[in-house]
């Protein structure tokens, strides 16, 4: 479903002392994405072997050298809108958000923060579901929807603080910004950067339809290019069901790795694509690419 990437040095060791540790150098990388697999049917498809997975990197094929599937411990942080827009739409959201907390496993972390026209940290990362689900509930919904600038403060909360390998944002809202100073598209760098996958539960109203598509779109705009998804719920039901969706979808998915055909570290953005086949037809979620400068190696 973005997706996280890792440069590996390496270079030949002595002969004469081989318990040395080796020589990095800059001119070797690995690349590697998280990635998720669904049916037609938006299902998430698991136990897929590495055979049925093909990469491409600016179209050219790239050989797999990395791959590991499963069930994986994550640090998620809930962002939730308490803006003035989510008046009727809030008791949703909070379904939606506890759903995706009820299928924390041991191992994961979480964090929570409502946002209106600022955000505020609410719980900080911590594997306590109570002080979690406490975090939750808020019913104030006041003032604008600065989503674009929250989700940036809690990128930059789990590069600092996350203790997992999978990072995932849950924004929980109607996805009209109207507060936001920070672009889209600095978003996608920074999730693509620390390879934080974003997913969407826009909760909408039957009575403005009209809205409900753009913020349903501002929200796909964001978390497709992360490997993510965005679902839409128009009531309590489906908000809970899209929750524990969204719980699964950010549990399960493939690591896979590749030594880039190009190794050079030119600062030029290369556009990712991975396809796999299954018994049906199934389509990949990962990143959109990655920039390769020496600032981004790990």
């Amino acid at each position: 479903m973005t997706a996280a990437w890792l440069f590996a040095f390496c270079a030949a060791g002595s002969a004469a002392a081989p318990q040395r540790p080796p020589v990095f150098g800059a001119e070797i990388g690995v690349v590697v994405l998280q990635a998720t697999v669904h049916n037609r049917r938006g299902e998430p498809v698991v136990g897929l072997p590495r055979q049925a997975f093909t990469v491409f990197e600016n179209g050219d094929r790239q050989a797999i050298t990395i791959f590991r599937s499963g069930d994986t411990p994550v640090s998620l942080g809930i962002l939730l809108d308490n803006s003035r827009s989510m008046r009727g739409k809030r008791e949703a959201a909070e379904a939606a958000a506890l759903a995706a907390l009820g299928g924390s496993r041991p191992g994961d972390e979480a964090f929570v923060m409502n946002f209106a026209d600022k955000a505020r940290l609410d719980v900080p990362l911590t594997a306590d579901r109570g002080a979690l689900a406490g975090g939750l509930a808020r019913r104030d919904s006041i003032g604008g929807t600065a989503l674009r600038d929250a989700v940036a403060r809690a990128a930059d909360y789990l590069v600092e603080h996350a203790a997992r390998t999978r990072k995932v944002l849950l924004v929980v809202s109607d996805g009209n910004d109207n507060a936001s100073v920070t672009r889209v598209d600095a978003l996608k760098r920074t999730a693509a950067d620390h390879d934080i996958a974003v997913f969407a539960i826009a909760v909408a109203s039957r009575d403005d339809p009209d809205a409900a598509r753009k913020g349903r779109d501002a929200l796909e705009e964001l978390t497709e290019s992360t490997g993510g998804s965005t679902h839409q719920a128009w009531d309590g039901v489906e908000a809970d069901a899209h929750g524990r969706e969204a719980a699964l979808e950010m549990r399960h998915f493939y690591t896979i790795g590749y030594a880039p055909l190009d190794q050079a570290l030119d600062g030029t953005y290369r556009k990712l694509r991975v396809v796999a086949k299954g018994q049906e037809a199934v389509r990949v979620k990962t990143r959109a690419g990655y920039r390769a400068t020496p600032a981004a190696v790990r």
